[in-house]
């Protein structure tokens, strides 16, 4: 999910606040603040209500973090390295570099999420128990947090892929079935039925309660895990699919060769503007020195580039991730997600015979998808 701010590191991983978690946000803060806490506890000042809405929404994000620091962690035990976390408005998705390869490592690290909510609705409550008729405002925010996390642990145990009930039941029909695809699409045809549920039952809200607003936003949540399931299972069909074919299947061998003394103004005007070239190789009488790409050169400043080599901006060729020939599409694009990289040379009895770029393997998957196959 792109678009949104940096947060920091948790444990080596990354997390990321998506531009509609802003809505959630302000929109938790103002139905706790306005109605929820007025409604129930009607003696406090106009103050209060909002500092002790603000925290309660500030603790629930935190609850949110936990939830999928809980998947992580639980994945990384698993040999499933979590790149990313990002927040939106739904609450938040995790960026695995590779899938389970075992049905009892995906029912772990998807059972993770929900326990952890389960627990900490278990503390809240605990908390609530203790300041109640004592600390009348942290017994409200307590309260509120313990029932909030545990609903958030029913409803991410719904059997709808890809939320994390919908893969608990994959990874139950992959331990039976061991099938991992026809898992997959048995979870997912579950997931939209689910989803299609969740629309017809907001319109039936809307129409017969005429309860417009919460209708709405149950036939919106329903759009989303529709989406959301179609999504996900055309990425295990790509992954699939990328799994069949090896680098010597998807390379390129029509890239730039050009020798390291090139200065970066050149470079743009001979090759980049006018041949739409994003990437190239750099090589001398010694063999490969590297590999530059349109990120090395945005790193230069423009009106330095007419006196600014390329060999002292390009990646280094003792600093390159390379491919062999028949290594697998899949665990190629699983190394540039864990890395982070976009272009690795295949090299042959230490030659280079061809390049992959993440571009390349995206634009083969959608020519093979466009294809029906």
């Amino acid at each position: 999910m792109g678009g949104g701010f940096n947060l920091g590191k948790i444990f080596g991983i990354q997390f990321r606040l998506h531009y509609t978690w802003f809505i959630i946000f302000v929109l938790l803060i103002v139905s706790l603040s306005w109605q929820l806490f007025p409604l129930y506890y009607p003696g406090w000042n106009r103050l209060l209500y909002w500092v002790v809405g603000t925290i309660a929404t500030l603790l629930f994000f935190i609850s949110l973090v936990a939830h999928e620091l809980a998947h992580s962690l639980v994945g990384r035990v698993n040999n499933i390295p979590v790149k990313s976390i990002t927040l939106f408005i739904f609450g938040g998705m995790a960026q695995m570099t590779r899938e389970a390869t075992k049905a009892s490592a995906e029912l772990k690290m998807a059972a993770a999420g929900p326990a952890c909510s389960l627990a900490i609705g278990g503390m809240f409550a605990l908390l609530w128990m203790l300041t109640r008729g004592v600390i009348e405002p942290v017994a409200a925010m307590a309260y509120w947090l313990a029932q909030i996390n545990v609903l958030l642990a029913v409803f991410n145990l719904i059997p709808g892929f890809p939320l994390d009930g919908g893969r608990v039941f994959r990874s139950l029909m992959w331990h039976f079935t061991g099938n991992y695809k026809r898992s997959t699409r048995i979870a997912t045809r579950v997931g939209q039925g689910v989803a299609y549920s969740f629309i017809l039952g907001g319109i039936l809200i809307m129409f017969l309660l005429h309860e417009w607003l919460g209708g709405l936003w149950l036939a919106f949540i329903g759009w989303f895990l529709q989406n959301a399931a179609s999504i996900s299972y055309r990425q295990v069909q790509w992954r699939e699919a990328l799994h069949e074919f090896t680098a010597s299947q998807v390379m390129i061998s029509d890239y730039m060769v050009i020798p390291p003394n090139v200065t970066v103004d050149e470079l743009v005007q001979g090759y980049v503007l006018p041949k739409g070239h994003r990437f190239f190789l750099v090589t001398d009488e010694g063999g490969v020195r590297g590999i530059l790409t349109l990120h090395n050169i945005k790193s230069v400043s423009q009106s330095n580039w007419a006196m600014t080599q390329v060999e002292k901006i390009m990646l280094p060729v003792d600093q390159l991730k390379v491919v062999r020939p028949e290594q697998d599409a899949l665990s190629i694009m699983e190394q540039m997600d864990e890395n982070d990289i976009n272009q690795m040379p295949v090299v042959s009895e230490g030659r280079v015979i061809g390049l992959i770029t993440r571009d390349n393997l995206i634009r083969f998957l959608r020519t093979r998808s466009e294809l029906g196959m």
